[in-house]
């Protein structure tokens, strides 16, 4: 089962709807809200049953969040349900799709921990001056290492690796000077083993 939304009545559903039929989408649930009225979403996952696919276009149709379509997908897991995600190259039908996903799970909650430290150590230090409050810093060391180790694979893009970083491309373009060689190389060292880039 195909699962499509646009957020606004002006955006146009049909490219999407065309990627979940070429997919092969037997029914396709489709919906023009915000991300947080989904009555569609909750019609598909209920009809759904064990040996189904639920199918998006990307992941961010699914919630512009990271943590909620690892919880959605991890309670399909649990009624035997498969997930894919055609933007992302995400198929939890077959082992490797599992344990990207796994790695994206895990990713999250170090980042979020990150954050949360990040946040806790910044307020201290700025108690300690006579400040209180205070922005955490949006990109740090860990984030921009763990970027590092993900552009040079050509089956996700940047835009694809900031939203599960938790920040945007532009952060990262902003932060990684060689970011556009690092996916030019990549994608040339997949060509020379005769695959397709992104």
């Amino acid at each position: 089962m195909g699962y499509v939304r646009v957020s606004t009545g002006g955006q146009n559903l049909e490219r999407q709807l065309d990627a979940l039929k070429a997919a092969g989408c037997r029914r396709i649930f489709a919906e023009k809200k915000s991300g947080a009225e989904r009555a569609e979403l909750a019609a598909a996952l209920e009809l759904m049953q064990p040996g189904d696919t639920l199918v998006v276009p990307s992941l961010d149709r699914l919630s512009r969040s990271l943590q909620e379509p690892i919880t959605t997908v991890a309670e399909l897991r649990r009624r035997e349900i498969g997930f894919t995600s055609l933007h992302e190259s995400l198929d939890t039908t077959t082992p490797g799709g599992r344990l990207v996903f796994h790695v994206f799970a895990a990713l999250a909650e170090f980042i979020r921990e990150l954050i949360t430290s990040g946040t806790r150590e910044g307020l201290a230090a700025a108690r300690a001056r006579g400040r209180v409050g205070g922005r955490p810093t949006l990109i740090t060391p860990e984030i921009l290492r763990a970027a590092r180790d993900l552009l040079p694979n050509p089956e996700h893009s940047a835009t694809s690796i900031a939203k599960l970083l938790g920040v945007s491309a532009g952060t990262l373009y902003n932060h990684i000077p060689d970011l556009r060689q690092l996916r030019a190389s990549s994608g040339a060292h997949q060509l020379d083993n005769g695959n397709r880039s992104d």
